[in-house]
C-alpha cells in the first residue's frame, strides 16, 4: 500500500510564466528517461521480485516510491510555468485579442493549451505519448541494477541539459533537485551492484558529469543530499543493508534515513474561465460547497455505521 500526504518532495521556487520551460521540462516527466519511466520502472521490479534478497527489495520499493513524488513535483512546476500564461504579456486584457491566442505563439506545445487546460501532460518534449514499452523489469536482479543505473545517469545528464536551457527558478529549482537526487539514485544501483561484486573504476568506469558550475546543485549537495536515501517505508526496511558505508563514486558517507522528508505545500490552481476550467456554474457551485461543509466520515466511522445498520 501506499500513503498519500499532501505535500510536495521538494519546494519550487515562483518565478515568471515560461510555457517554452514548460515545454522542455515535459521530457523530465514523460520523457524515455523521465520521471514517469523511473517510477514505472521500479514499482514493477518490486512488485514481480522474486527470490530470497530483502534488502535489494526494500532498496528498489523505496526509491520507486520517492519517485511517485518526483512526477507529482515535475508535473507541479510544469503548472507552475503555465498557469496563467494564456494571459502572458496582458495578450487576455487587450481588446478584440482572443484569450487563447497565446497558444499560438509556438514557444510552447499547443496540447498544453487545448488538451490539459494549461497544464501538464503525460508526453514528452516533443508531445509524443509516454509509452509502457520504456519500463525493463528482466526479472533477473543483477540486470535490472544495472539498467537502473544507466537509466539514473541518463536521466541526470538530461536535467543537467535542460539546467542550461533555462534560468527560470521555478523550472531550475525543480531541474537542480532532479540533478541531485538522480545522482543519490545512481549511487543506490552503484552501491547495490558493489554488494554483488562490482569493483568501480576497474570493472566499471562511473559516469562523470561535472555539476560545479551549477550552485542552485552545489547548495543541494552541501546538506549531503546527493548521499541519502529515504526508506519511504513505516514497517521494518533492510535498505541500510546495502546504502550505507563510501559512496561508490568517492564523494561522501552514505545515509538511509527512515521514513520521507518534510515536503512542502502544493501550489493550488485558480479557475480559468478562458479553459472553461473547472467549468462550475453558480448551481454546480453549491454541490461542491455543500462537500466541504458538511462533516467528514472516516473510515472507521463508515465501518461503525455499516455494523449498526
Amino acid at each position: 500500500m501506499f500513503l498519500s500526504i499532501e505535500k510536495l518532495i521538494s519546494n519550487i521556487t515562483p518565478d515568471r510564466l515560461d510555457p517554452a520551460a514548460a515545454k522542455a521540462l515535459q521530457e523530465a516527466l514523460g520523457g524515455q528517461f523521465g520521471e514517469m519511466r523511473t517510477m514505472m520502472q521500479y514499482q514493477f521490479q518490486n512488485f514481480n521480485f522474486r527470490g530470497n534478497a530483502k534488502p535489494f527489495r526494500d532498496l528498489v520499493r523505496g526509491v520507486g516510491t520517492e519517485e511517485i513524488g518526483h512526477v507529482e513535483l515535475v508535473a507541479n512546476t510544469i503548472n507552475m510555468l503555465l498557469d496563467g500564461a494564456s494571459a502572458y504579456g496582458g495578450i487576455a486584457t487587450q481588446p478584440d485579442t482572443l484569450p487563447l491566442a497565446n497558444a499560438l505563439n509556438g514557444d510552447g506545445n499547443i496540447h498544453h493549451f487545448l488538451v490539459a487546460g494549461q497544464s501538464a501532460r503525460p508526453v514528452d518534449a516533443a508531445g509524443n505519448p509516454w509509452t509502457a514499452l520504456y519500463v525493463y523489469d528482466s526479472g533477473n536482479l543483477v540486470l535490472n541494477m544495472l539498467y537502473n543505473l544507466m537509466l539514473e545517469a541518463t536521466g541526470r545528464l538530461q536535467k543537467c541539459r535542460l539546467y542550461e536551457m533555462s534560468n527560470n527558478k521555478a523550472f531550475r529549482s525543480t531541474v537542480s533537485y532532479l540533478i541531485v537526487r538522480d545522482l543519490a539514485h545512481e549511487k543506490v544501483f552503484a552501491k547495490a551492484l558493489e554488494v554483488l561484486g562490482v569493483n568501480w573504476g576497474k570493472v566499471l568506469p562511473v559516469p562523470k558529469i561535472d555539476t560545479s558550475g551549477m550552485p542552485e546543485v552545489r547548495e543541494l549537495e552541501s546538506r549531503n543530499l546527493h548521499n541519502q536515501q529515504w526508506t519511504f517505508a513505516k514497517d521494518n526496511s533492510d535498505m541500510a543493508k546495502i546504502f550505507s558505508g563510501p559512496s561508490p563514486f568517492g564523494d561522501g558517507e552514505l545515509e538511509t534515513i527512515e521514513g520521507l522528508p518534510d515536503g512542502f505545500a502544493i501550489p493550488e490552481l485558480s479557475e480559468r474561465a478562458e479553459e472553461f476550467a473547472p467549468g462550475l456554474d453558480q448551481e454546480l457551485l453549491g454541490q461542491v460547497g455543500k462537500t466541504m461543509t458538511s462533516p467528514s466520515t472516516t473510515g472507521t466511522q463508515r465501518a461503525s455505521a455499516a455494523r449498526n445498520t
